[in-house]
């Protein structure tokens, strides 16, 4: 099944790495970009999207705040908190709200985990 998958981050960068490690591992995805909470909401009006990989520290609102938005609305959607900032209370509050914590550098390997599950979970429907 072809996903979509919401890249929110304000580094340009950091958005093309993620996207290229998307490709590599999950070829058939579309993904979709912003560089904010405000742009990630927005893309959500025109576009379904499955999964969503957020970045922790951006301009408004922070990534855990989108995810506790975008859970309220989309339960089951497999979330994942990116952030360099390895902080027990942050990784703890991700966790608290279903959200999966990578750490920056975003790698291949990193994500490997969270998107082979994110797919089990839209193959079998429970996202």
């Amino acid at each position: 099944m072809a996903a979509t998958v919401l890249i929110v981050d304000d580094s340009k960068l950091a958005r093309i790495v993620a996207t290229k490690a998307i490709r590599a591992l999950q070829p058939d995805w579309k993904r979709l970009e912003a560089a904010n909470a405000d742009e990630a909401l927005a893309a959500l009006t025109g576009e379904r999207v499955d999964v969503a990989l957020l970045d922790y520290n951006m301009p408004g609102r922070n990534g855990l705040d989108l995810a506790a938005e975008l859970r309220g609305r989309f339960p089951a959607m497999p979330i994942a908190l990116i952030t360099a900032n390895v902080q027990d209370e942050i990784i703890a509050r991700a966790r608290a709200i279903s959200a999966v914590f990578v750490a920056k550098p975003v790698t291949e390997e990193g994500l490997r985990g969270f998107l082979s599950g994110a797919a089990l979970r839209l193959r079998v429907g429970t996202a």
